[in-house]
């Protein structure tokens, strides 16, 4: 027997596993599983109904099984711990467990509403329909019960574990829910009626004495019915927690506090009726003064609920002043029941109020906080009116923590929502159009949101740069130091690149003309983005020099760290060079030496001016190699030594006497050389 004939024996399909998944997900180790405990040559032949039984018993990829899980493979291999655990345990995760809950829970609703209604305004409480809609309810709790002690229990302390053992499910259960459930299951009232032995007897006569209070009774114990509302408050609070996980959540809970509200006054409006019903209608009872008691019972329901709410709202005291005992003590409890529900209401409604505004509501208190502190320093009301101009025009209305949400994110998470952020200044920078991805998007994911307000002074003349800036909007005027404006920058322009280029002073003064809104790039940042990038720094190069020829700076000033550490190279070369020749010409000279002593006649003393004229073309010679040994290192030579080899290679004047030397403009006095 294959694999094939495995699945189709339990599934009755070739595409679906053995766990209602696809084949291809699961390996044949794992769909060896269900044929496990058949014998060798004999197909197993479960019966459909059982097969689509465990299917639906089965956890499946929902939204609560995603949230406990975390991946369709934890999925599975809790599908497996289910499949172990026996036929007819119900994981919490499954289809049958939620259409169940579902079903359950309009169920629920139904009888808390409609049960207190049946049992305060009408009399006919053995009537047919009334009888089936109560046997069928109850019996479908009793099933409920039978159903939790199938169910996996999904413990609290976040361990992402499900109890799936029957005798740990049964224990759990019956510590917590179970005696409530049955109460509240089991037909009391039905219960009382048939084992009373005078029912029987005074059935015919039910308006004689001891019938009547039986069936009084009766609707005492259909109370008990009401219990139900533990079961509803439990599947609610599992509803609002996984399947409202958005901002829907908030409505929701609002939603169910309303609800709530008016279940309450509803419970409580059928008992400000019902109380007077079981005493028969005293005279001096509310029901009988305004002549309720042969009303129609939706009229009877509507003054009830009115004033049930007049009481919970502690608004109607005196519309309907008690009268006897009976109705002092049961305005008494309603009021204070209703008021503690009002005032439990309104507390939680505040604070999801709140919740759903939180940033707006910071952004109060921070302001209100900056204004204590301008008045607590005395500020002049000029620069207090600048202050929140500047709150309102950075925060519009709403204020938090960017830097501490964006780094709680994942990387990727943060660097696509920066990217987001920055869409419009990426668009609107020609600088970040036409660069390269990386890039941009590296520069993107360290820039910081700065605003100015007009006549903000954003960069200051001589000052020492440590930042650059991009303009997302607004508009920026550069000031030469006589206060001529030399010109304007406006959305998409960068500036103050000058300065982290050259490590020099500020040039120029940059003021704000209107509300701007710019990215700011420290210097540190600067250095290791473009030390990754060298083109995008000639690029930046070559605009800063165009601005300085503009505002009638020296180009020549432009610089980068590049050509600097080329420089200190090509320097270094140079002095090695040289301490090669100048150990050689130690060698040389000991042998020059030596046939100076030899020459006592006179030819050789004629040779000796000819000797030291070729010592110093020597000289030369070696000095000219040096640039020819540079370029076959192939060593990097800036821009302003690229005339060094060409002085030596061309005649000049100077050069028949000694060699020269052309300082880079990159050449620091304070740059050391290793």
């Amino acid at each position: 027997m294959n694999y094939r004939d495995v699945s189709k024996v339990h599934f009755g399909g070739d595409d679906v596993s053995l766990y209602g998944t696809p084949k291809e997900e699961l390996g044949p180790g794992q769909l060896c599983v269900g044929a496990a405990g058949a014998p060798p040559g004999v197909e197993p032949k479960p019966s459909f109904l059982k097969n689509q039984l465990q299917a639906l018993f089965q956890p499946t990829d929902n939204r609560l099984a995603m949230k406990l899980f975390g991946s369709k493979k934890a999925l599975m291999k809790e599908r497996i711990r289910q499949k172990a655990a026996g036929h007819w345990i119900i994981h919490p995760c499954s289809n049958f467990r939620f259409y169940w809950d579902l079903c359950m829970l309009f169920l629920l609703v139904a009888n808390l509403i409609i049960l207190p209604v049946a049992i305060s305004f009408f009399n006919d409480d053995l009537s047919t329909r009334w009888i089936a809609f109560n046997c069928l309810s109850d019996t479908i709790f009793l099933i409920d019960i039978v159903v939790n002690f199938r169910t996996g229990i999904m413990q609290q302390d976040n361990s992402e574990q499900v109890i799936l053992d029957p005798k740990l499910i049964a224990r759990h259960y019956l510590k917590t829910w179970f005696l409530l459930d049955l109460i509240s299951s089991v037909p009391l009232d039905y219960i009382f009626l048939i084992f009373n032995k005078d029912f029987n007897e005074s059935f015919q006569i039910l308006q004689a004495g001891r019938a009547l209070r039986i069936l009084r009774l009766a609707k005492l114990l259909s109370l008990v019915r009401l219990l139900r509302l533990s079961r509803l408050v439990r599947y609610v609070s599992q509803w609002e927690e996984v399947y409202f996980l958005n901002m829907a959540s908030v409505f929701m809970r609002i939603f169910n506090l309303i609800s709530m509200m008016l279940l309450i006054g509803h419970w409580s409006g059928c008992l400000q009726f019902l109380v007077p019903m079981l005493q028969g209608f005293p005279s001096n009872s509310w029901v009988a003064i305004n002549e309720l008691q042969t009303s129609h019972w939706l009229e009877q329901y509507s003054w009830a609920f009115f004033k049930a709410m007049s009481h919970m709202l502690c608004i109607g005291y005196g519309s309907f002043p008690p009268q006897n005992l009976t109705d002092l003590w049961l305005t008494m409890i309603s009021m204070i029941s209703g008021a503690t529900c009002y005032a439990l209401f309104i507390g939680h409604a505040t604070n999801l109020i709140q919740s759903l505004d939180s940033s707006r509501r910071q952004y109060r208190e921070r302001l209100k906080q900056v204004e204590e502190y301008m008045a607590y320093r005395k500020l002049p009301r000029e620069l207090r009116t600048r202050i929140t101009e500047y709150f309102e025009h950075r925060y519009q209305g709403k204020f938090f923590d960017e830097e501490m949400i964006l780094g709680e994110l994942s990387e990727k998470l943060r660097e696509d929502v920066i990217n987001y952020n920055c869409r419009s200044l990426v668009a609107s920078v020609p600088f970040f159009a036409n660069a390269d991805p990386g890039f941009v998007s590296e520069v993107v994911t360290k820039l910081k949101y700065e605003v100015f307000l007009p006549g903000d002074i954003i960069i200051k003349e001589g000052t020492i740069g440590n930042k650059m800036y991009f303009i997302q909007e607004g508009i920026v005027d550069i000031v030469m130091s006589n206060g001529e404006v030399a010109t304007s920058l406006s959305d998409g322009s960068y500036f103050g690149e000058i300065c982290l280029l050259t490590n020099a002073r500020r040039t120029a003064s940059v003021r704000a003309e209107t509300y701007c809104n710019l990215f700011s790039l420290s210097v540190e940042h600067f250095n290791t983005v473009l030390d990754s990038y060298p083109l995008m720094r000639r690029t930046m190069e070559s605009v800063a020099a165009e601005r300085l020829n503009k505002i009638g700076k020296n180009p020549s000033i432009v610089s980068n760290r590049e050509d600097l550490t080329n420089d200190c190279k090509t320097v270094n070369a140079i002095v090695n060079a040289l301490a090669s020749v100048a150990s050689t010409e130690q060698c040389d000279g000991g042998t020059s030496s030596e046939e100076s002593m030899m020459g006592h006649d006179g030819s050789s003393m004629k040779g000796g001016g000819r000797h030291h004229h070729h010592h110093h073309h020597h000289n030369l010679l070696d000095l000219g190699s040096i640039g020819k040994a540079l370029a076959k290192g192939h060593l990097p030579r800036p821009k302003s030594e690229n005339n060094f080899a060409l002085s030596l290679d061309t005649p000049s004047p100077l050069n028949r006497n000694r060699p020269s030397f052309h300082k880079s403009d990159t050449f620091h006095k304070d740059t050391s050389f290793q």
